[in-house]
């Protein structure tokens, strides 16, 4: 898995390193048990600061996709993530009303909103398939 960073993006460093680890997991780029760098390995690779990486490993295991080992190190977690639940539909409906009120407030309509959330449904499928 390659990972990019775009050290010019508003959206903070350890928040792009979260969100592409889970897009790799999503689309089976990173299988469940699989390693990861540490911490001081992927931020040399990545020319960033350790606590950075550490901030973004941090909210992977607090949200389920890793397990940190002192021993074993960083891996990605053995039981795959479990299935959607109340709870996990309350954090996407949570996380969607700041980006459904940003698309209010620039007029976007309901269906291009929706057609838009299908394209990105589309482009990760079709990822995970390449």
């Amino acid at each position: 898995m390659i990972i990019e960073l775009d050290l010019e993006s508003e959206t903070p460093i350890y928040l792009q390193l979260k969100q592409q680890i889970i897009e790799g997991i999503a689309l089976g780029e990173l299988e469940p048990g699989e390693p990861l760098p540490s911490v001081r390995a992927l931020a040399s690779d990545l020319g960033i600061n350790m606590h950075t990486v550490n901030k973004a490993y941090q909210l992977l295991k607090q949200d389920g996709y890793i397990l940190i080992h002192r021993q074993k190190g960083v891996v990605i977690h053995p039981d795959g993530m479990p299935e959607a639940d109340e709870t996990f539909n309350a954090h996407i409906k949570n996380g969607l009303k700041p980006l459904i009120t940003e698309s209010m407030c620039r007029h976007m309509d309901e269906k291009d909103f929706l057609q838009m959330c299908q394209a990105v449904f589309e482009e990760l499928r079709g990822k995970g398939q390449a």
